[in-house]
Formats: C-alpha cells, sequence, structure tokens
C-alpha cells in the first residue's frame, strides 16, 4: 500500500441542539475517537469529523422555552457538546456548527447545483406534518390513533407551497447498488433500508417557508424559503472537508465511514445516496450503525428521568471506565442496557481486580528486586515460551475483531491474556525464585511480563488511552513513539529502563455490604458437608463447544444453548445478564451431563454450565486451553 493510500475519514453525526449532551451522543463519539486512534496505531492519516446541527423548528421552540434567541441557544449548547467532548479527551479533527459561514456556503453551493441540474420542483403539498420530526408524515408512519409513532403526538395538518426532490427517481438505483454493495453494517440494517426501498419514495420537501419558520439557511434561488433541516445537516460530511474548494477534499471524500444510531437510518442510507447521486459524486465508503443504549430495557428519555450523563458518570468513575465500559458492553449494532450494578461489577472484575492487579504486582516485584529497573532475559522455558505464544496469539485476533467493530469479543479476548497472565504470574512465582536467589530467572518472568503489559497498553490505547499512556509512562515508553508494530516486540521495554511502579491504576469501588440472610446462612452450612470419592465419580464432568446461542423469549436471565460434548445437546442457563449470546459461540465450558433432562419455561436442558459467583458477578468454569468437545473433567 503506498503511503498515500493510508487515510481514513470517520464521521459522527452532527448533534441537534435541541439538548445537551447524553450517553447516547457520547457512544458515538467516543466509538469513533476508539477508531481514529486504532488507526493511528496502525500509522493511518486520520480525519474525525463531529459537531452539531443548529437550524429547525425544534432549535426555534427550545430557545423559546429558555427565553433565549436561536443564535444565542445555540452558541449555549454547542459549547456544552465542545466542551464535553474536550473533557473526555476526544481527539477529533474538526468541530463544524451548521451556522458557521463555511458550511452555509457549502450548503448553498450544493442547492444551486441540484436546481441548476431540475432536481427541484415547487408544488402545493397538504398533509400531516410533524414538528418533532420536522417533516412529512405518511399514513405508514401513524399510529392507530394517528399520532406520529416516534413523538407520540399528533401531527399537525399543513398545506403550503414548497420545493421538492423526487426521490422515487432513484429508487431502483439505489436499491440496486445496495443489493450489490457492502455499504451499511450490521448487515440488518441494509435489509431494513432494502425493505423500505420495496415500496416507491415520496418526494423529499427540502424547504421550509420563511413565513413559518426563518431559522435556517436560505435557498440561493427563492430568498422566501429556508433549506429543510436533513438536507442542511447532511451535507456537513462534505463541508467539514472543504468541499467544494479545498484540493484535499477529495481525498478524504473516497474513505469516509459514517457512524450513527439507528433512529437516523433512513436520512444516512436513502436521503444521502440520492443526494450524492444527483450532485455526481461517489458515495461515501461505509455507513455503521449502532443501537440504544437503555436503562431498564427502556430507551432513555427526559421524560422518563432515566437519562445518563457521561460527564457525571466519567468524574465519578473515570474516564477510561466509562469507555471501557461502552466498548464492552455493547455488541455494535444491537441495544444494550447501561446498568449501574453491571458497571461496578465490570469495574471491579475486569480493570481492578484482572488488569490493575497485573500491572501493579508486576511493577511493584521488579522496583523490589530490580531496583526500579527492566531486568535482563535469562534462558527462556517452555512456560515463558507458551506465554508469549498465548500474548501473540490474543493479540492477532483482537486486533483483527476490533478492525472488524466488534468491539466487545476483542476485549474478552484480549482479556483472557491478561487472565492468563495472572496465572503465569502466580505459577512462575518470580518472588519465590527472587528469595532463593535465582535472580535471572526471577528477571525472566518479570521482563516477559513486562513486555506484555506493553503490549496490553498499546492494544488498550484506542478504548482506555490515558490509563495507556500512564501504564507507557511507568515503563519509559511514549505512545506518540510507537505503533502495533510494537505490540508484538519483546525487547521492548529495554533492558535497564527505568519502572515507576505508581499508584494502582483501577482502585476497586467498594459496595456496602448486605446482611447474610438465613438461606445464604443455610447455604453456607450445606457447603460443609463432605462425599466420598465414589459419590464424586458418579457425576460426569466434561467439557463442551458451544456452537449456538440465543435468549429465551419471556425471560431477562435465560439461555438456550446447543453444545457440542461431543454429540450435540441443547441446555438451557441463567446466564443472560452476564454474557451475550453472541460472545458464546466457539466458547469452551465445563458441563454436568448426567442430571436428568427438564423443561425450564417450557424449553427442554439436556445439562448444566458450571460457573463460579462472587461479589464481582458470574464467570464461566472454562479450560485453559482448547481441548475436545467431550473431554473428561477428573
Amino acid at each position: 500500500m503506498k503511503k498515500g493510500d493510508k487515510i481514513i475519514y470517520f464521521t459522527t453525526p452532527i448533534y441537534y441542539v435541541n439538548s445537551y449532551p447524553h450517553l447516547g451522543h457520547a457512544y458515538t463519539t467516543i466509538i469513533v475517537d476508539g477508531l481514529c486512534r486504532f488507526y493511528r496505531l496502525k500509522n493511518y492519516e486520520v480525519f474525525f469529523l463531529t459537531g452539531t446541527d443548529e437550524h429547525g423548528d425544534k432549535i426555534v421552540k427550545a430557545a423559546s422555552e429558555r427565553g433565549k434567541g436561536p443564535q444565542a441557544f445555540v452558541d449555549e449548547v454547542a459549547k456544552a457538546f465542545k466542551e464535553a467532548w474536550d473533557y473526555l479527551g476526544l481527539t477529533y479533527n474538526r468541530f463544524i456548527r451548521t451556522t458557521s459561514s463555511e458550511h452555509k456556503k457549502t450548503v448553498q453551493y450544493v442547492l444551486q447545483t441540484l436546481y441548476d441540474k431540475g432536481e427541484f420542483y415547487l408544488d402545493e403539498y397538504e398533509g400531516n406534518y410533524c414538528f418533532g420530526c420536522e417533516r412529512f408524515l405518511t399514513s405508514k408512519e401513524l399510529d392507530e390513533r394517528g399520532f406520529c409513532r416516534d413523538h407520540q403526538r399528533p401531527p399537525v395538518y399543513l398545506k403550503e407551497k414548497n420545493y421538492f426532490f423526487n426521490l422515487e427517481k432513484y429508487r431502483g438505483w439505489l436499491k440496486d447498488y445496495l443489493s450489490k454493495e457492502d455499504l451499511i453494517y450490521p448487515s440488518f440494517y441494509k435489509e431494513e433500508v432494502l425493505n423500505l426501498l420495496e415500496e416507491p419514495l415520496p418526494p423529499l420537501c427540502i424547504s421550509r417557508p420563511k413565513s413559518r419558520l426563518s431559522w435556517g439557511i436560505e435557498l440561493p434561488f427563492d430568498p422566501e424559503y429556508v433549506t429543510y433541516v436533513w438536507f442542511d445537516a447532511l451535507i456537513n460530511y462534505l463541508s467539514g472537508i472543504g468541499y467544494p474548494e479545498d484540493p484535499r477534499w477529495q481525498v478524504y471524500w473516497e474513505r469516509a465511514h459514517h457512524v450513527i444510531a439507528k433512529d437516523i437510518l433512513k436520512p444516512h442510507a436513502i436521503y444521502w445516496p440520492i443526494m450524492l447521486k444527483a450532485l455526481g459524486l461517489p458515495l461515501y465508503k461505509k455507513l455503521y450503525v449502532h443501537g440504544y443504549w437503555l436503562m431498564q430495557k427502556l430507551k432513555m428519555s427526559k421524560s422518563l428521568g432515566n437519562v445518563v450523563d457521561p460527564i457525571e458518570v466519567s468524574q465519578r468513575y473515570g474516564k477510561d471506565a466509562l469507555r471501557y465500559f461502552l466498548f464492552r458492553e455493547m455488541a455494535f449494532g444491537y441495544d444494550a442496557d447501561f446498568d449501574y450494578a453491571q458497571f461496578i461489577t465490570r469495574y471491579n472484575a475486569d480493570l481492578a481486580n484482572d488488569f490493575g492487579n497485573l500491572v501493579f504486582r508486576t511493577l511493584n516485584l521488579v522496583e523490589k528486586y530490580f531496583q526500579g529497573r527492566v531486568p535482563a532475559y535469562g534462558p527462556l522455558t517452555s512456560e515463558d515460551l507458551n506465554y508469549r505464544k498465548v500474548v501473540e496469539e490474543t493479540l492477532e485476533k483482537y486486533l483483527k475483531l476490533f478492525e472488524a467493530w466488534q468491539f466487545h469479543l476483542a476485549l474478552e479476548e484480549l482479556w483472557q491474556a491478561i487472565r492468563f497472565s495472572n496465572v503465569y504470574i502466580d505459577r512462575m512465582a518470580p518472588w519465590k525464585e527472587a528469595k532463593e536467589g535465582r535472580l535471572e530467572r526471577a528477571g525472566t518472568i518479570l521482563r516477559n511480563l513486562l513486555s506484555a503489559l506493553k503490549s496490553f497498553a498499546l492494544a488498550l490505547w484506542p478504548v482506555m488511552p490515558d490509563t495507556s499512556q500512564k501504564l507507557l509512562s511507568s515503563l519509559s515508553l511514549e505512545i506518540n513513539t510507537l505503533s502495533f508494530e510494537e505490540a508484538l516486540n519483546w525487547e521492548f521495554p529495554p533492558e535497564g529502563s527505568l519502572i515507576y511502579k505508581g499508584a494502582p491504576l483501577f482502585p476497586r469501588i467498594e459496595l456496602p455490604k448486605e446482611t447474610t440472610t438465613s438461606e445464604e446462612t443455610k447455604m453456607a452450612e450445606e457447603r460443609k458437608e463432605v462425599y466420598s470419592i465414589e459419590e464424586f465419580r458418579k457425576w460426569d464432568f466434561r467439557i463442551g463447544k458451544i456452537i449456538h446461542a440465543e435468549r429465551i423469549e419471556g425471560t431477562d436471565k435465560l439461555l438456550k444453548l446447543e453444545v457440542l460434548c461431543p454429540e450435540k445437546r441443547q441446555i438451557v442457563s441463567g446466564i443472560a445478564q452476564y454474557y451475550k449470546p453472541e460472545e458464546l459461540i466457539n466458547r469452551e465450558v465445563m458441563l454436568v451431563l448426567n442430571l436428568k433432562p427438564t423443561k425450564i419455561r417450557g424449553v427442554l436442558s439436556e445439562g448444566m454450565l458450571l460457573a463460579a459467583h462472587d461479589e464481582r458477578g458470574l464467570t464461566l468454569i472454562v479450560p485453559e486451553r482448547e481441548v475436545t468437545p467431550g473431554a473428561k473433567v477428573s
């Protein structure tokens, strides 16, 4: 690949400023920030565009409710968005505002170009107008009461002259293009768009009369109108890179990747491609669509009082803890629940116990036995080489999964290596080697671990940049001088480099202890019973491989699993609150097979998964390495 080819352009939506930043806005922008950091570590030139959408009916209404004019109001809210992204450390290249003179100029250029091509026509239209959607609705978009399905309000019947864009003219082309091209990810959103394209597309009203709405960009060919807010907003993806005057706009546009939430799929997957086609411009490279963050299965909304403030969460638990949870908890494309109990469980289990503890133990031992300097390697044992192999294979899988937008699976893969690192340090016991005078052996173990920590820090920089920088600084390394090429280099950090232990990266979050119930006391007493080896041998413990997993309707806790052990069995397991179905595919687990088959919620279960449960949550018991499905556990 030529150096000039290593360029990538990412965009978030520009956020509508009728309200202040919330978790949904933060998720999209943090994901894009993580991807930009990822590609920078792959030595790409990255352009990251975000910003605010500042015109339309809802802006005027929100400003009026606060006793302000539209410009003063959008200035205030746009500033809040920018300050939020700066506080969260997001590395955007440009923060664009649709009220800027540069953007207005580009929008008017596009409008005039399409008007001159004959794409717009003036017509009188009457119909149901939703001020929440800021457009006319079709009958299919109304519920049985005649209300807008999205805003749960009755639309207003309007009759007025406006300019229209004939979308139907391009429906056949777009349908054919989407059928052949891999434009939308995940693919089920592509199918959703193709289903919409089965029906004729109504004309898109691209104007609003100034007599009703003056807060917008004036049509260059008719001063009595302003343009429709979506027509204005979508063009930011071009104006933000200097279209049409900056000669480099095309370099970025050929590599444009849009990231959005599923509620704005239609404008991005139908309106925007047709606008580009009409302009004679190539389509963007890819459209990535994520689901909603929910609270107790409900979409967040101000009226329900369940909106999560990302700044508040960051100030309470840390910016990187929030970023980790967002990347780890949502399978990109699907909805996910934001649950504070699960947040704390993940924090304590993954960050404080697994990762933070590994870092602190390793650096502490180097400080204690090697005067805070990277020790030299001695001869490597088979255990050392196997440890390297596990770390290398895991990192390679992590990088592939991350680049494939499977962030939750990538992090689970990486945590396998982090957990194995804890197993390695426990088994090798470098403190014991040092105490017994075998400093060379202790140094080799710790040098291996220091290099692995460097690799973990590099891998995690897109997800937890502050933590990665702290860890790299503790190893006398700087992120600006490194790339993913150094992730598998076991000579980094170099011998003799200073190591700084510092404070624990993630202090545990202590929760109030609950009073022990009589049932728990009874269970504790039952655990004191002992059994003979003959009784133990009656149980058939085996390793199984999960090949299919799905939720059982009507329950939040149960999953239906198909497991090879080696025959195929169906097992119902109450682990849905801890594992998503897609996380379990190809996972090897420990099973009890000689239980009497039973039905749970009407679904047959032919065995039981074994798991451990403590104050940090539930974790499946898995073999240390891959074994043959059906292997007996003894």
